[in-house]
């Protein structure tokens, strides 16, 4: 009997809407790429699209930026994070995250994660003892959304400051807040993987006004900042504007036109998504040697991407597995590697920072853990095919 394959590659993303393409080629021919290469009276893209971003965030101020690895660092040093500072982080991230944090000058206190994937409380509070750390790094890895209540709290008390990475959880919710929302400064990634795409690129989000102008400023405004769409008054950037450098991480013209023809597709693309991963997670669920973790009821996420732990392999056996069902289509991604490997480095492979801890109870986790994206190109019927190939090929080794 022939065995089914899946023909459908998992990093094809949707076209970007005609609008976008037609107001980014209008853009090109005029030649003026730049967030502030205006004629009089003209609005860029990114001022436009930092506007209609905080409005959709449910923010007061939002700045577009190159990249979020970029919105990541510059989130840090508006809060004050400086050269030698501790900063903790969950271990379960992907290597932009202590990127940011060295590019600072900091150093990465990383926290054990749970068996959700997520920042484990317990040691969470323990690090903040031992560490004296005062900003808190915190990764919604892989849109895994902690209980934000309890992170508020044990990081108020201790006065640590919340910086969110929000890669993976535009459009999530806690308890009906959206995922950036909780914490002093937020960063996303436009990045062509993630919910909206263009390639590259990413939103620096916050509430506290003297945040955002040394923020704006530190982007490489040039003093231009009455440029930008979503921004605090004039006299705020007036005490602000001499004493924040300039990073030079704008977006430009292009980047911003292709995310504003989006933008009013994300809704209903997180419900496609949310479909998708349904009907993944009922169907993988049901297999032997498979875990998937159960989403809280006070979480709302985005499934565009699914993971989950294969608990009858050791760690000689997963590659063949993994490689087997490769063969049929299927594109699965493991973050128990030694080596790493593309989007699933773990912690302990970034050599550079010192004094990497040895974190058993995340080791263990990572070690049985399955990643693989979820495109919006799938449909529900490619997922019974994905899982029943998964489902075959885990059956011949248990």
């Amino acid at each position: 009997m022939t065995e089914i394959r899946f023909k459908k590659p998992f990093t094809q993303q949707e076209p970007i809407p005609e609008e976008g393409i037609r107001s980014a080629t209008n853009i090109m021919r005029t030649g003026r790429l730049h967030r502030y290469n205006l004629e009089p009276k003209e609005q860029s893209q990114a001022s436009l699209l930092e506007r209609e971003f905080a409005n959709w965030q449910g923010v007061k101020y939002c700045l577009a930026c190159a990249s979020g690895g970029y919105a990541i660092q510059l989130a840090l040093r508006v809060c004050g994070v400086k050269p030698g500072d501790k900063v903790l982080a969950n271990a379960y991230t992907l290597a932009p995250v202590p990127g940011a944090i060295h590019n600072v000058g900091a150093d990465p206190i990383f926290v054990e994660i749970d068996e959700n994937y997520h920042i484990d409380l317990n040691d969470l509070e323990t690090k903040i003892q031992s560490s004296k750390a005062k900003f808190l790094l915190l990764s919604h890895m892989r849109g895994h959304i902690a209980d934000m209540d309890k992170i508020t709290l044990i990081c108020s008390k201790n006065d640590v400051i919340i910086v969110e990475d929000c890669a993976h959880t535009m459009g999530s919710k806690w308890r009906g807040i959206r995922s950036g929302n909780f914490g002093k400064v937020a960063a996303f990634s436009t990045q062509t993987y993630k919910h909206i795409n263009s390639g590259e690129g990413g939103f620096l989000t916050t509430n506290d006004p003297k945040l955002a102008a040394k923020a704006v400023v530190s982007s490489g405004s040039y003093m231009l900042y009455n440029r930008h769409g979503a921004i605090p008054p004039e006299e705020i950037f007036r005490n602000n504007r001499l004493n924040s450098p300039n990073y030079s991480g704008r977006m430009d013209q292009i980047r911003a036109t292709i995310l504003r023809s989006q933008l009013p597709n994300l809704e209903n693309n997180i419900l496609r998504w949310n479909l998708l991963y349904e009907a993944l997670f009922q169907k993988l669920s049901s297999i032997t040697g498979i875990s998937i973790p159960l989403r809280k009821n006070k979480e709302s996420y985005v499934g565009s991407s699914i993971q989950f732990k294969v608990t009858n392999l050791d760690n000689s056996t997963i590659p063949k597995f993994i490689e087997a069902c490769l063969q049929r289509g299927v594109d699965l991604k493991w973050f128990g590697d030694q080596e790493p490997k593309a989007f699933t480095s773990r912690y302990d492979s970034w050599t550079y920072i010192d004094d990497l801890p040895k974190l058993k109870k995340t080791l263990s986790i990572l070690s049985q853990t399955i990643d693989m994206r979820i495109p919006l190109t799938f449909e529900e019927n490619d997922c019974s095919i994905i899982a029943e190939i998964i489902g075959n090929e885990l059956g011949k080794y248990c």
